[in-house]
């Protein structure tokens, strides 16, 4: 049978609770729990509290939640720290206000309360919180270390100390040693009207009525801190609901229903109300859900993506060949299926593609040779505008003094001629008329050094033009040109 646990971490004691067996939902009996209580001396709270549930988890393998409470943020970080090193992941954090309230519904102190004060005075300090019942909410919250109860056992010390019959210890070891003793003193008072324990020190006897008096001031400066905070809450209360180890005392209820003047809850065993209410709260944590590896499907529509589920548009390119376009259908999703049928393209038969692409042939063939009509029609052009501005004369004198200065020779006939690079305002269209007439008037002059060569031989696919070298076209393989249908 399946159990749960809940923890509660404290400054002086980490305390464990596990509900019996076949307790039912709704009304919860106080002692159908199984308590634990270990006391933090020298190991960290938050790490005695890991060390434990993994403890516990060993021990009771049935156990199958886990819930720990924490009071701040700081302190679940380090809660979530402990956990971490102790490799324990099925657990849950919950805050220490939220595990009173719902311990303290479940058992029925609360019934007909909708707005709550929750006091905790803990062994290192004093919290105060309004909370709503129903909804959780809490309204407004503050703690304060100027009342705790290691303050308290500070003042029994103090007090012993001075009526002499206690020696004031030497060495720090003796001091835990004399504050352990007035704790235990304390806690017997709760029940007790007086208390004598002995010690290497001497006697430790305190009346009740001593006591009292000694913790009058801090108790009363309590109160009426939790009345402080009643008023900045801006919000009614119906009760009080007194939690932590120094509930125990009978002079905290007393004080606080007089300031007050509302109903002050003290549940059974109030030290461990945080831990029951975390049992309560447990729930197993399921296990953040991995992604499987996606796996080879002959149906892909499970495993397309949105965007593969977009109707098929018109001209797309085709990068691996003869592709079947009706593999497009098989990508679109099971609520699309219907919308996109009626649109989706049928799949067409091999020829009807085959003439499809050798006619896309057949058009670059064309686009080809169009390209080549097109090379030699602006080689003609630039040669008219090169005639017509008067730069033929010095085209020639400029390739005849390179090669008479140079000393070498034309190329074959056989070999391409390198072309000409023109400036770009002979190529470009003049800005002005006045530029261009200024221009062509007063051309820069030269001096002959030697006469221009002859031009070399005409060859077959050479053309001249005046003014320019000579223009070889490149000729055209015979298998560029489409034969026409038979």
């Amino acid at each position: 049978m399946s159990s749960v646990l809940g923890i509660s971490v404290g400054a002086g004691a980490v305390r464990m609770a596990r509900p019996h067996a076949g307790i039912p939902h709704g009304h919860v009996e106080p002692h159908a729990f199984d308590l634990q209580t270990l006391p933090v001396i020298e190991t960290p709270a938050e790490d005695l509290a890991a060390e434990a549930v993994g403890m516990a988890l060993e021990s009771v393998p049935e156990i199958t939640a886990t819930a720990i409470t924490y009071r701040s943020e700081q302190q679940a970080r380090s809660v979530r720290a402990a956990m971490a090193r102790q490799q324990i992941t099925n657990y849950e954090l919950v805050p220490e206000i939220f595990a009173a309230v719902e311990f303290a519904q479940s058992t029925g102190d609360i019934r007909g309360i909708s707005s709550l004060v929750v006091y905790d005075l803990g062994s290192s300090g004093l919290s105060v919180s309004v909370v709503d019942t129903q909804t959780r909410e809490v309204r407004h919250t503050e703690r304060t270390s100027d009342i705790s109860g290691d303050y308290l056992d500070s003042l029994i010390r103090e007090q012993q100390i001075a009526s002499g019959r206690i020696a004031h210890p030497a060495d720090p070891a003796g001091l835990a040693a004399l504050d352990a003793l007035c704790r235990e003193a304390k806690e017997q008072l709760s029940s007790n009207t007086a208390v004598a324990l002995p010690s290497e020190q001497g006697l430790v006897l305190l009346a009740q009525e001593n006591f009292e008096s000694l913790i009058m001031l801090a108790v009363e400066s309590s109160a009426r801190m939790a009345r402080d905070v009643i008023v900045r809450s801006d919000r009614p209360v119906h009760g009080v609901l007194v939690i932590g180890g120094c509930a125990r005392i009978p002079l905290v209820a007393k004080v606080l229903d007089r300031w007050m003047g509302v109903p002050v809850i003290v549940p059974e065993s109030p030290e461990t109300v945080t831990a029951r209410g975390a049992a309560m709260l447990a729930r197993p944590v399921r296990p953040a859900a991995v992604p499987a590896p996606a796996a080879m499907a002959t149906d892909q529509d499970t495993v397309s993506p949105a965007w593969l589920s977009a109707p098929p548009k018109k001209g797309r390119s085709r990068k691996h060949g003869l592709a079947d376009e009706s593999a497009g259908e098989d990508w679109i999703g099971h609520h699309e299926l219907q919308d996109w049928s009626a649109r989706a393209p049928r799949k067409r038969p091999h020829e009807e593609i085959s003439s499809e692409w050798l006619a896309g042939e057949r058009g670059r063939g064309k686009r080809e040779i169009n390209g080549a009509v097109l090379t030699v029609s602006a080689l003609a052009v630039v040669a008219a505008i090169g005639l017509g501005l008067g730069y033929g004369p010095q085209v020639l004198e400029r390739d005849s003094q390179s090669s008479s200065s140079d000393g070498t020779t034309s190329l074959p006939p056989t070999s391409i001629p390198r072309t000409t690079t023109l400036e770009p305002q002979i190529i470009g269209t003049p800005a002005t008329t006045t530029e261009t007439e200024a221009t062509v008037i007063a051309p820069p002059t030269r001096q002959q050094t030697a006469q221009a060569p002859e031009p070399p031989s005409q060859g077959p696919n050479t053309f001249v033009v005046p003014g320019l070298p000579p223009i070889v076209v490149p000729t055209i393989p015979p298998e560029f040109f489409p034969q026409a249908p038979r």
